[in-house]
Formats: structure tokens, sequence, C-alpha cells
């Protein structure tokens, strides 16, 4: 596996490295940077699949960020570890500008503004969440008793918040996804070229370290 790790770590470590990671976000993105350069595939596949790790993160289909960016991914040909690696861009300290410009670019799209007031009370955007969240809890437990399923808040957040984000989101997330893979196009193209020189060096260098041992045993011979 990929990304199984050897040391099981507890939940709390887990939710507390999701918020702030070990080493801090700036040694993540260095990391990432380096697992994404070292890709063994050509460069326009490995920045394909930035493109669309980038991409789905203006989705707001959370929890679904690897899954959707691996399928993009396959469906334009690029490299899917490229992709799970670049949803990276979607994190703590990122998503609430992901969010907000997908959101107002969605109502913008849709010829809305976002107005309170709506959904039994829950008129803010927090609101309309805890709204929704409620009716999934009501509804579930609704299952096993004799209480009516109501859907009202639930159906007020997917066409005032949920809808406006997912159609928000896709201009922005092709703009940026776009800029990650002319960006990081000739990176890679450079990183492997530079790569494959030293390569070339080393193997001419093992060659000639042979060539000078056979020469030896010849003139000892």
């Amino acid at each position: 596996m990929v990304f199984k790790r050897r040391d099981r770590r507890p939940f709390w470590k887990v939710v507390q490295e999701t918020v702030w990671p070990r080493g801090g976000w700036t040694r993540a993105f260095y990391y990432v940077r380096h697992r994404l350069r070292r890709l063994p595939d050509p460069p326009h596949r490995i920045a394909r699949g930035i493109f669309a790790g980038i991409f789905v993160t203006f989705s707001p289909f959370f929890g679904m960020h690897f899954l959707l960016a691996a399928i993009v991914a396959l469906v334009m040909r690029g490299n899917v570890i490229a992709a799970l690696l670049s949803t990276f861009v979607g994190n703590p300290l990122t998503f609430v500008p992901i969010g907000a410009v997908s959101f107002q670019t969605g109502n913008f799209l849709l010829g809305r503004t976002f107005e309170g007031g709506h959904g039994n009370g829950h008129g803010s955007l927090g609101g309309k969440f805890v709204g929704a969240w409620g009716d999934l809890k009501h509804n579930f437990l609704a299952i096993f008793s004799d209480a009516t399923t109501d859907w009202h808040n639930l159906y007020v957040f997917y066409d005032e918040v949920f809808f406006p984000y997912m159609i928000g989101g896709l201009i922005p997330g092709v703009i940026c996804g776009l800029v990650g893979y002319y960006v990081s196009l000739p990176v890679i193209q450079a990183y492997q070229n530079r790569r494959r020189g030293q390569l070339k060096l080393k193997l001419m260098a093992l060659r000639e370290k042979a060539s000078a041992k056979a020469d030896a045993r010849e003139k000892g011979d």
C-alpha cells in the first residue's frame, strides 16, 4: 500500500495532524512537492494528475476528494498518485477561502444573493448546516419510531448552499487546476531531465571505472 503507515496512531493524533501536520504545513508542502517530482511517469501525465487533484478540492464532496481525484485523473489519463497528492491543496488552511470563492461564484452564476431568514429559523449559513444535520438525525431516528420524516431543512441546505457551491466550484477549480498544470509541467520536465543527466553521468563513471579495472588486469597478466 502506498499510503499505509507501519505505526498505528491514536484517533486524537490523526485529528491533530490533519489540522497541523507534524513539522508544520511548510514541511508538508515540500514533502508533497518532492514526491510529485520523483513520480516515475512522463511530465504531462503527472501534470494532468495535479490538475485533477486541485480541481476536485473546489467541490463540496468532502470525504470523497481522493476518490474523485482518482476518477478525474483516470479519465484524463493522468497520474493517479499525483492527483491524490495534489488534493493537499485542500486543507484546513485553504478550505475556508476555497469554500467562500466557490459559494459566491455559484450564487453569481445562478443570479442569486444569499439571504437569511429561510429554513425554520436557520437563516444563517451555519444555521443551514445545523438544520440539515438535524433533518438527517431526525429522519434516521424516524426509521425506528413512528415519527414523520421531514426533509425541509435538508432541501433548503441543498438548494441554497450545496448546489451553489457545487456549480461555483467548477470555474475556480478549472482555473486553479490549469495554473497547477502549467506551472508544474516545466518544473517536472526540468527535474526529470536533470535527474536523467545525473544518472547518465553516474553510468559513464561506472563504465570508466570498470574499463580501468579491466585494463589494469590485462597489464597485470
